[in-house]
């Protein structure tokens, strides 16, 4: 088992604990993840994120998708058909998982969809407008000096 201390990269910052708890959950999950079911994550214009997860066999009842803070957890359970079906071959996996996706700051899950097999969530990136830059005015000295002696 690796262990990794990040605490010399913290030295100098204020309020990136989160950034830490974020790179050990990924040197855990690294070691331990399983691949299925497989997934694509794309960006869509500047602030739009989707999701794709291959998810063929499971219908809209069988999946699950929640957010937490800053988690989104999607889950799939297929209901138990047991001694309907007799195959001959079972290549499609439809074996339940639980895949667990870090959210930065102010991204929102937006909608999800389920066409083809896969199952599409779609995500923003919404910064409050207090949290966006905005423009300072710098005044000189002599500029207050001159209103004041107008006044």
């Amino acid at each position: 088992m690796r262990t990794i201390d990040f605490s010399p990269l913290f030295r100098h910052s204020v309020g990136f604990d989160r950034m830490q708890e974020l790179l050990n959950s990924a040197n855990r999950l690294e070691q331990s993840q399983n691949s299925y079911p497989p997934y694509n994550i794309e960006q869509i214009g500047e602030d739009g994120y989707r999701v794709s997860l291959a998810v063929a066999g499971f219908s809209e009842q069988d999946l699950d998708v929640t957010t937490k803070e800053n988690t989104m957890v999607v889950t799939g359970k297929i209901a138990d058909e047991a001694g309907e079906k007799t195959f001959l071959h079972h290549g499609i996996a439809g074996r339940a998982f639980e895949r667990h996706f870090e959210l930065a700051d102010h991204i929102k899950v937006v909608g999800g969809s389920l066409e083809n097999g896969l199952l599409n969530i779609d995500l923003v990136r919404e910064i409050p407008e207090e949290k966006k830059p905005r423009k300072i005015t710098i005044e000189t000295t002599d500029a207050k000096r001159i209103e004041k002696k107008a006044a």
